[in-house]
């Protein structure tokens, strides 16, 4: 896949927590001011749309993806951001205010590699190891496998924000897989692969909703994300190398590519938020929109119950199904 387009480095200067929520660099909080920064080409037969933080792709067979790139949300609350290219390989340090750094380290195809935390003393914890590809994975990023058995209570698998309990809600963040996990996955291939993703418990969101065509998250909304954000920093003091995803949908009005864009910056608005007002390491979320893809409730009209958000621990896809086991001495590389 093309890689998405890099923040300008006037773009990745440190924002003041509380400076506000505005997913990615765009001016703008709906859909509609996005359509004249859009341009539209074909590579490859591939219909690629470009806009000022994002690229979205339609293949020849008709499925579409979006990439973001998710160093805008390492901003709020830095001291100081430096990025350098050596070798093809960018790294962006992000340094925080306690002297502590997180290093985020990206290949010359725009894929991330490596997501490291050091801390003020320059012990490291590798959050994301990216640069292993199993030897059982063929072709691209989208990984061809069955739908998984799910043997818990249907809302044990998919919790509704809204009805689950706190403790419901961190025992899901914290849950293990519905079946074996096989392999380690890379980031993509989770992102991508629908049946990757699905082997994990997930929670949907419904707490908070989006206008039609808004990624803003209103501010008498926000405070419904305490129990997530909670949640959240529970299961990340349990297990500092925890990766949480945050996935993005809307429902079925309007066109697949504004839809795919949408979704991405609902999802990084989220995740922005989680950190910004209730201190969720940003290190240990990524987001990824889906578009209309996963309608909740089956209709093609507005529908607040499809504009909605999920997350998903997906530690033990990242590798292999060991998320169980404790945290790593610091430095140590995940286990292959």
């Amino acid at each position: 896949m093309p890689p998405p387009p890099r923040p300008p480095q006037r773009d990745l200067t440190p924002l003041a927590i509380g400076a506000g929520v505005v997913a990615g660099a765009v001016i703008g909080a709906t859909i509609a001011d996005l359509h004249n920064q859009r341009r539209e080409t074909i590579e490859g037969g591939r219909t690629v749309y470009t806009e000022p933080d994002r690229i979205i792709i339609r293949d020849p067979g008709g499925q579409a993806y979006v990439r973001g790139n998710d160093l805008y949300r390492f901003r709020y609350g830095a001291r100081d951001i430096r990025t350098d290219t050596v070798g093809g390989e960018t790294r962006t340090v992000v340094i925080r205010p306690d002297g502590s750094e997180i290093i985020t380290i990206v290949g010359a195809d725009g894929r991330l590699m490596r997501r490291i935390r050091r801390d003020p003393r320059g012990r490291e914890l590798i959050i994301i190891d990216n640069t292993y590809r199993d030897p059982r994975a063929v072709g691209g990023f989208y990984v061809d496998v069955p739908p998984p058995v799910v043997n818990i209570p249907y809302d044990r698998y998919i919790v509704d924000a809204q009805e689950a309990s706190p403790d419901v809600i961190y025992q899901t963040m914290v849950a293990p897989p519905v079946q074996r996990i096989d392999r380690r996955y890379s980031l993509d291939e989770i992102r991508y692969s629908p049946n990757v993703r699905m082997q994990m418990p997930s929670i949907d969101v419904n707490t908070i909703i989006f206008e039609t065509g808004s990624w803003t998250i209103p501010p008498d909304q926000a405070a419904r994300l305490q129990v997530i954000a909670d949640g959240l920093n529970q299961a990340i003091q349990r297990n500092p190398r925890e990766v949480f995803l945050i996935e993005g949908h809307t429902d079925a009005v309007g066109n697949e590519v504004d839809n795919l864009s949408l979704s991405d910056r609902r999802a990084q608005a989220a995740a922005e938020l989680l950190t910004q007002q209730f201190g969720v390491p940003a290190e240990n979320l990524t987001s990824q929109g889906y578009g209309e893809q996963y309608l909740k409730e089956q209709t093609q009209g507005p529908s607040a119950i499809n504009r909605r958000v999920t997350i998903r621990n997906i530690t033990p896809l990242l590798n292999g199904g060991q998320a169980s086991l404790p945290p790593p001495p610091p430095g140590t590389a995940p286990p292959r």
